[in-house]
């Protein structure tokens, strides 16, 4: 009788771990493995993805004074981007960390162009201070600083934008002015000299000019005429002194000598 229900013990415990092997192969089935199979399609429609949507042509325009290589390490766009995953607003921001940088249009095209437009600020002008040599542009931020480069031919501000905030000002809109008139194209070397505004002067081709503040357009008009009259009577000119309205004075060398 023993061996008996012994036997019906067995039997029943067996019965069970049938159930319960029937249980989890079913959730095998119908669940774990579904799981699995969709978790696989789906990385390897990503991984096709990924490889069908690489990033093959980056194309930079509106750029004249940075190539194509640094715009690209400005974006911080690698050699194995992809489309879908690189960000266009990532992108714009660190772009327009640049000071040389104005504004970004990033637009893509499907299925593996980048595209990129740029405007750059333009060199207005060379920034000496403490005398190291600084690009700036017409707003009179520094874009960069000069160094082992050909000089370019811009007007040069000796002033400091820090400590002489005015008079730096002051500087950039005489050399505006200046262009205006077209006497940055007419003369070899334009530098200004700005650390007061009352005091700011420009030397024009080793003349000095005592500009003071305001009404360049109207100075610089006084100045042509007077040019002209020093050309005419050939006069060796150490200064010209336009600070006064109703009056300019022109100091000859050999007075100066004397």
């Amino acid at each position: 009788m023993k061996t008996i229900g012994k036997n019906r013990k067995n039997v029943t415990a067996n019965k069970h771990k049938g159930r319960r092997f029937l249980a989890a192969a079913k959730y095998f089935a119908f669940t774990a493995l579904p799981e699995v199979l969709l978790v696989a399609v789906i990385y390897m429609a990503l991984t096709a993805a990924l490889s069908a949507f690489q990033i093959r042509r980056i194309v930079i325009t509106g750029n004249e004074h940075l190539t194509d290589e640094e715009l690209k390490s400005m974006a911080g766009l690698g050699s194995d981007e992809n489309l879908f995953m690189v960000s266009s607003r990532k992108i714009f921001s660190k772009m327009t960390e640049s000071p040389w940088i104005r504004s970004v249009i990033i637009r893509k095209e499907f299925p593996d162009r980048l595209l990129i437009h740029i405007r750059e600020a333009e060199p207005f002008a060379l920034l000496d201070m403490k005398g190291k040599l600084f690009i700036v542009d017409d707003t009179g931020a520094m874009l960069e600083e000069l160094k082992d480069m050909a000089v370019p031919f811009l007007p040069v501000i000796s002033s400091n934008p820090y400590s002489e905030k005015e008079a730096f000002s002051e500087a950039i809109t005489l050399a505006k002015a200046i262009k205006n008139t077209g006497l940055l194209s007419q003369k070899d070397r334009i530098e200004i000299v700005s650390h007061k505004p009352q005091e700011m002067s420009v030397n024009i081709d080793g003349v000095v000019v005592k500009i003071g503040a305001g009404e360049y357009e109207d100075k610089l008009a006084r100045l042509q005429g007077i040019e002209q009259e020093i050309k005419n009577r050939n006069i060796s000119v150490d200064y010209i002194d336009l600070r006064f309205a109703d009056r300019a004075l022109v100091s000859p060398v050999n007075e100066v000598i004397k």
